[in-house]
């Protein structure tokens, strides 16, 4: 049975950024769109350095369906504050998918 659409970002910023202000910045713009039907965040605290590869933290945005994520990504809020995120990347790697539902949540 497919799902959602998923935005994962898994990403290492720059040792000068104030993460707690980008991801203050990202809650606003989830919030001000939307089709963003869920926003989550964390940072690595359990990995491996060698399996980490130096990514610390990791977002995730859920979307009804792909069409939702694609006017997500061309909304006005999303491209302005992509300049600011891209800005404060040392590296990252996105993954947009559908999901395939194997187990409900309870």
């Amino acid at each position: 049975m497919t799902g959602e659409f998923k935005h994962l970002v898994i990403v290492k910023f720059k040792g000068h950024v104030d993460v707690d202000e980008i991801i203050k910045g990202m809650e606003k713009l989830v919030s001000e769109v939307d089709l963003v039907k869920s926003f989550e965040w964390g940072k690595d605290v359990e990995s491996d350095e060698m399996l980490r590869q130096g990514f610390t933290h990791a977002i995730l945005m859920t979307f009804n369906k792909k069409e939702d994520y694609a006017a997500f990504a061309s909304h006005p809020n999303h491209v302005e504050f992509s300049a600011t995120f891209s800005a404060a990347i040392e590296k990252i790697v996105c993954l947009d998918f559908p999901t395939v539902l194997v187990k409900a949540s309870k």
